[in-house]
Parts: C-alpha cells; sequence; structure tokens
C-alpha cells in the first residue's frame, strides 16, 4: 500500500501578517500583535519577521518583548479580519481537496493523496498553494509534505518563512530523529521536562525509548508519542464541513488584577463555570472529569484535574470541584484561571449523584431545573439578566459580560 501525502499549512505570523496587508508600511518595522496591557492581556500574539530579529517570541509579555526592542510597534488585535482571512485561506486549500481539517485559526491538514494525478505530487501541490496564497491573500505559509499528520506537522515548522519541507518514510531516521524532541507535536514544557530527566533529548531517543517507561513516565501520552516519534499516526484527515467529535468544553479568563483571597477565586471561578456548565447542556452532554489550570503572577501554569463519581452539567457541581481544585494548589496570586470538562457522554450516559450533602443543597432534579431556567432567561434577556450579586461593579472582570463561549448575549 503506498503511503498517504498528507500536507500541513501553517500560515507565518498570521495575525501580523494580516495587519501588513492593511498596513504596509508595518513591513518595515518590528511589529507584534498583542493584547490589550491595560486589561492585563498584554501578551505577544504574532510578530512579524523584522519583530523576531530581536528575540520577541509569542506568548511572552509586553514588557519581555519592550526590553528586547524598545521601538517595537505594538498593534491590537482584529479577530473577525483574521477570521475573514483564514475562511479564504482555507478555501483555497479547498481547491485541491475535500479533505481539509483546521487545526487552528492558521493551520490545517489537508490530505492530497487523491489529488497528485490532477495536481502533482505533494510538494508541487504544496508550492502551488504557497504561491497562491501570497499572490491572492498576501500572506505567507509554511507547508510541511510527509505520510502521516505528525510529520507533516513537523515539516512545516522546521522551515519558515514560505518553504516547503518534505519527509518520507526514509528520511524519518536520518532526518527527523536527530530533531529536539520538543519539535515533536503534543510535547510540552512538563512532558519536555520529564523526558529530560530520563536523557530522553532528541525524537530518536522518544522512538527508541523503552514503550513501558514512557507509560509510567507520561501516563497515556507516554505510549502516543511513542507512536509518534515512530511515525506510526494513521489519523485521518477530516473532510470539509465534518463535525467532529467534541472531547472537551472549557473556559478562560486573565483578570484585571491578581486574585489573591479565597473569595476571589470562589467569584473569578463562577463565570467560568457557569458558560462550561451551559455549553454541556446545549449540547446534552455531561462530563466526567474537571481541570483546571492556573497561571500565577509569574505566567507560570499548573494544571490539576478529579474524576467525578458520576458525568455532570451542572454549573454548581463543575464549581465546587473546580474551587476545591484551585484552593488545594493557589500560587501567592492567580493571573488567569481556566476550567475544562472532559470525559463526555450523552445526557443519559451516569447516573448523577449529588457532590452535597441533601442538607447543604435542593435535590439535583431542582438544581436542575433551576440552571435551565436560568439558560431560558439568558437567551431572552442576555448574559448578564440573572448573575450572582457579588459579580456586580467587582474590580477582577467578572460583570456584564458574559463570559467567552456562553450564549444569550444581549
Amino acid at each position: 500500500m503506498k503511503d498517504r501525502v498528507i500536507l500541513h499549512a501553517d500560515c507565518n505570523g498570521f495575525f501580523a501578517s494580516v495587519e501588513q496587508v492593511f498596513r504596509p508600511e508595518l513591513c518595515d518595522l518590528p511589529m507584534a500583535v498583542c493584547g490589550d496591557p491595560e486589561n492585563r492581556h498584554g501578551i505577544i500574539l504574532a510578530k512579524n519577521e523584522k519583530a523576531k530579529v530581536y528575540g520577541i517570541q509569542t506568548a511572552e509579555t509586553v514588557w519581555q518583548a519592550k526590553r528586547k526592542c524598545p521601538d517595537l510597534v505594538l498593534v491590537p488585535p482584529h479577530m473577525d479580519e483574521y477570521r475573514r482571512f483564514s475562511r479564504r485561506i482555507n478555501a483555497i486549500y479547498a481547491d485541491y481537496t475535500d479533505m481539509v481539517e483546521p487545526f487552528s485559526i492558521d493551520e490545517s491538514w489537508l490530505d492530497v493523496t487523491g489529488s497528485q494525478q490532477l495536481f502533482g505530487d505533494g510538494k508541487t501541490i504544496a508550492d502551488t498553494i504557497r504561491r497562491r496564497v501570497r499572490e491572492e491573500i498576501g500572506v505567507t505559509v509554511s507547508i510541511g509534505v510527509s505520510f502521516n499528520k505528525i510529520f507533516a506537522k513537523l515539516g512545516s515548522d522546521y522551515k519558515k518563512p514560505d518553504a516547503t519541507t518534505v519527509f518520507l518514510r526514509e528520511d524519518v531516521e536520518e532526518q527527523i530523529w536527530p530533531l529536539p524532541v520538543t519539535d515533536l507535536l503534543f510535547v510540552g514544557r512538563s512532558a519536555a521536562a520529564t523526558l529530560e530527566r530520563a536523557r530522553i533529548r532528541t525524537i530518536g531517543d522518544l522512538a527508541q525509548a523503552d514503550r513501558e517507561l514512557l507509560v509510567k513516565l507520561l501516563g497515556k501520552m507516554g505510549d502516543t508519542l511513542c507512536d509518534y516519534a515512530r511515525g506510526l499516526d494513521d489519523s485521518p484527515v477530516a473532510k470539509i464541513g465534518e463535525e467532529r467529535e467534541v472531547k472537551s468544553v472549557g473556559n478562560g479568563m486573565t483578570f484585571r488584577r491578581d486574585l489573591v483571597t479565597e473569595d476571589d477565586i470562589r467569584l473569578g471561578l463562577h463565570g467560568l463555570c457557569d458558560s462550561v456548565a451551559q455549553r454541556l447542556r446545549r449540547s446534552g452532554l455531561r462530563g466526567w472529569t474537571v481541570q483546571v489550570t492556573i497561571k500565577d503572577a509569574n505566567l507560570k501554569s499548573i494544571t490539576r484535574q478529579t474524576t467525578l463519581p458520576h458525568a455532570t452539567d451542572l454549573s454548581a457541581e463543575i464549581w465546587q470541584t473546580a474551587v476545591e481544585l484551585t484552593l488545594a494548589n493557589r500560587p501567592a496570586a492567580i493571573r488567569m484561571l481556566t476550567v475544562t470538562v472532559s470525559g463526555l457522554t450523552d445526557e443519559q450516559g451516569g447516573e448523577q449523584v449529588s457532590l452535597f450533602d441533601e442538607d447543604e443543597l435542593p435535590d439535583l432534579d431542582r438544581q436542575r431545573r433551576l440552571e435551565h431556567t436560568l439558560d431560558t432567561l439568558r437567551d431572552r434577556y442576555g448574559w448578564s439578566a440573572v448573575r450572582p450579586g457579588a459579580t456586580i461593579k467587582n474590580d477582577i472582570g467578572v460583570d456584564d459580560e458574559a463570559p467567552k463561549g456562553a450564549t444569550g448575549e444581549p
């Protein structure tokens, strides 16, 4: 059986590139797109090639970037435009295959196995797409070509900007295995640190490591990463418009000021848990696992999770669990919180058993009726029509605005 031909297309400095389309003068200046420092969202979201020369990195703080380049031009994000450009770029991809799977707003996988008789081999198709996106859209794209999604993604990261990199099966040991293990998709800081302690530093080290050891070090992800390093990824590229299975529902928020007290934390988690629970109910889903990600004032993150004895879609239960996890792992000051519910099942999956004593809260049927009533009121009158009194005129940013992902905005 012949290998598949998979492309991974990654727009270079996408947000910054779109801004330069509208303001060409920015091409000659070190520039970065960032959130509003006034509201504590001062993180670099994208930078142009001129800014890269100064060592400016995505996700670092604005003040760190300014120390490297005092003349750095900062531009606010325009998400509607980025989404519009993303749709136009994906429309170009669709001219070459009906198997186009977005990975993010600026990345997509394409399966062009069946398109080669019409458009040429994988590299030819990639080069054609790069030229068309550059000429028709005004941004550049780096594309990896390989026999699976993981190595195609590795190829798009290998050489930038505006480049095509091909990794064939026979290239794995010579070209891929010497690369740092951190270049492999889903090897984050925590996993990389764990692997480093085991002296696993390259993709080849990972591929040749004992699988049982990797599972012991990283759990199920160790088994998955071992397969990835060995090129054993056969995951398909979804077709255009194909619904992908929802694996988790989450929401996060960076607060206007650091959360330092227990009351701050409880308040900060209210809106996040409300929106997550509402989205679960909208989808007819419940989740078994509640996870919180806590980012402190120094931008260090920790993630903790617990599996419940039942699946839930109730804000009250998600909130109590998130509060317990956060208080048990709280740093001195919290900059950002994210709540995620995973292990999803349909609404009939799993018996609901209350986390609370019967004397402390009404029965779950009553709680569910209450939360469904809140959904109805928010759909009709807007998210802020019903909210806890403590959220009114607070100073951490939990106020009249609906949390990201919630429905019922006025």
